[in-house]
């Protein structure tokens, strides 16, 4: 389930608004110059090969990257092995990489093709929880203060967009705000 919640980046139990409804969430994340889109939904699993999934979305990627800004698309996925006794440890390990606050000097531009994470949007006094699933594109602007989220259970396919080859590394700032909000996992019981 797509969702954004918006709270006090003081209080997470002061929640602004919780809404599911794609159109809400695009106006609500638009206003504050964050890009979201649904994207049309194909048959995309943890095991479809990166070329088909390329091949599934090259129109759309074409037309997100008219310009030939981003010089980098790659496909970034975390899909559950149940053979490998490792995986609990490594799932935790990938978690852990962006649960703290950071930013990035591009754009952070993702499309989840399946799955699911959460992007947390620390803008002024306000947390922004967005929930993205299998269809989901969001662009955090660079310089934006934010943490991600995969879950105690991660698996997703996501399209990545970079400007600059090094694009993904953090800046993080040591501020520890993101242990006082809910996690993925919590947001969706909710």
């Amino acid at each position: 389930m797509t969702l954004l919640q918006i709270m006090s980046d003081t209080d997470a139990a002061e929640v602004k608004l919780r809404t599911d409804d794609d159109a809400v969430i695009a106006a609500e994340l638009g206003k504050r110059g964050i890009i979201f889109e649904r994207w049309p939904l194909l048959e995309i699993t943890g095991a479809t090969p990166t070329a088909d999934i390329e091949a599934e979305y090259a129109a759309r990627i074409a037309e997100l990257n008219a310009d030939g800004r981003y010089k980098f698309i790659d496909v970034a996925r975390i899909h559950p092995d149940a053979d490998d006794p490792e995986w609990p440890a490594k799932a935790a390990g990938a978690r852990g990489k962006f649960l703290d606050e950071h930013r990035h000097a591009e754009d952070e531009v993702r499309f989840f093709a399946a799955g699911q994470g959460c992007f947390y949007l620390h803008l002024g006094e306000e947390v922004l929880a967005t929930v993205c699933t299998a269809g989901d594109l969001v662009s955090v602007p660079a310089g934006t203060l934010h943490w991600f989220d995969m879950g105690t259970e991660p698996e997703f396919v996501a399209v990545r967009f970079f400007e600059e080859e090094d694009g993904w590394i953090g800046d993080f700032t040591g501020d520890k705000i993101s242990g006082g909000f809910p996690t993925l996992d919590e947001l969706l019981t909710a």
